[in-house]
């Protein structure tokens, strides 16, 4: 009961996987965090589609899938990167997947956020025009009864001139928007094109800028994620918010301990990584809410490993790992993605995450995971 897994160094290495998944069972709601898990879309195999084709998507997996992160509790941040927005997913399959997953939510009462921005814009935009994109999105998410997150826009970076351009856009969005919302910093390691965000490429000088956005509009913020991988900084932008914002860590390399915190406070969380993650760290934040840090440490700690593997560098194609994760773990058929972007990793990155993951207990059926992992092997011309 073994397999052979190629390394980075192109040699084959034994491994024996795990026969049983970790025992987690599903519970009460959460009481001392709020916790979203950004999802992945489902593809459809079998659209005759090309790189550069609007997405297919597989619906019922896609839908099946959210019902999963639901069922241990998790909300769901909708239609934002981990869904490969921007990378493989227009607007108009944005705009459909929000509003099949608003419904959604609300037929099973869960929670979900949607990610609003810019992305009906495909070639150089003015700051109108910047505006009026955010408008149309924020109007259809507002409609569907979803939170609203407003995320980083790309034709905002290019058309911006300065830090008063962004204070302008997201001032005048922040008015008109109906009910707070989230507010989300996405850092150039996970697109590169967000680079100088908040009008500066010195952070500290894009956190004041960010600040005063805040600080401007407390009323009309419900919170901020923040998605640069610099705890440190986390800890100082979330002891800095007006009261009653929240910080929701986007960290993926280091969520346990800005989750759990310290003396002065504490991140909420809407990360990708729940995404392969979520009934664990469902587990894991029951355990925190009966305030055992420390068993909430121990479950999440060993975690990273995984994670900071599937968000290494170039870290905007971690959604392969996901995806390729959620394949391996029977939440869907296949391992086909939008856009063709299964294949973004390696062979060598694909097996170090299957072991990782295995060892975790991630999989529900231990078995059809080490059989799915050798098929993908015997593509590639590894022979057991």
């Amino acid at each position: 009961m073994t397999i052979q897994l190629p390394g980075a160094d192109g040699a084959l290495r034994t491994y024996e996987p795990r026969t049983e998944p970790l025992a987690l069972t599903t519970g009460a709601p959460f009481t001392s965090r709020t916790v979203f898990s950004a999802a992945h879309v489902v593809a459809d195999p079998f659209a005759d589609t090309t790189p550069d084709s609007p997405a297919a998507i597989d619906w019922d997996a896609t839908l099946a899938f959210r019902r999963h992160l639901w069922s241990h509790g998790l909300g769901v941040a909708e239609a934002m990167d981990t869904a490969q927005r921007g990378m493989g997913l227009d607007w108009a399959g944005a705009a459909e997947l929000i509003r099949r997953s608003a419904a959604e939510a609300k037929s099973v009462g869960g929670l979900i956020a949607c990610g609003v921005g810019t992305d009906q814009l495909t070639g150089p935009a003015d700051l109108a025009e910047v505006r009026a994109a955010y408008e149309e999105q924020l109007a259809l998410v507002e409609a569907s009864g979803a939170r609203a997150i407003l995320m980083a826009s790309r034709a905002l970076a290019a058309a911006a001139a300065g830090p008063e351009d962004y204070v302008d856009v997201y001032g005048h969005l922040l008015r008109q928007s109906s009910e707070p919302v989230v507010l989300h910093w996405l850092g150039p390691m996970f697109d590169p094109a967000l680079e100088g965000y908040w009008g500066s490429s010195d952070l500290d000088a894009a956190t004041d800028t960010f600040l005063e956005v805040i600080a401007a509009h407390p009323d009309k913020v419900e919170g901020i994620k923040v998605s640069l991988l610099d705890a440190g900084r986390e800890i100082d932008i979330r002891r800095r918010l007006p009261q009653g914002v929240r910080c929701y860590t986007g960290d993926d390399f280091n969520y346990p301990e800005l989750i759990a915190g310290d003396e002065k406070g504490f991140s909420h969380a809407l990360l990708g990584i729940f995404d392969p993650l979520g009934p664990l760290a469902a587990e894991a934040v029951r355990v925190l809410d009966t305030g055992n840090t420390a068993g909430f440490r121990e479950l999440l700690d060993p975690t990273v490993e995984l994670s900071r593997h599937l968000f290494r560098t170039p870290t905007r194609f971690y959604k392969t790992g996901v995806v390729f994760l959620a394949w391996l773990a029977g939440h869907q058929s296949h391992f086909t993605m939008v856009g063709g972007l299964q294949s973004a990793r390696s062979l060598p990155h694909f097996a170090r995450a299957y072991e990782l993951a295995d060892a975790l207990g991630l999989f529900p059926d231990p078995k059809l995971a080490e059989e799915r992992m050798k098929n993908l092997l015997a593509l590639y011309g590894v022979t057991q």
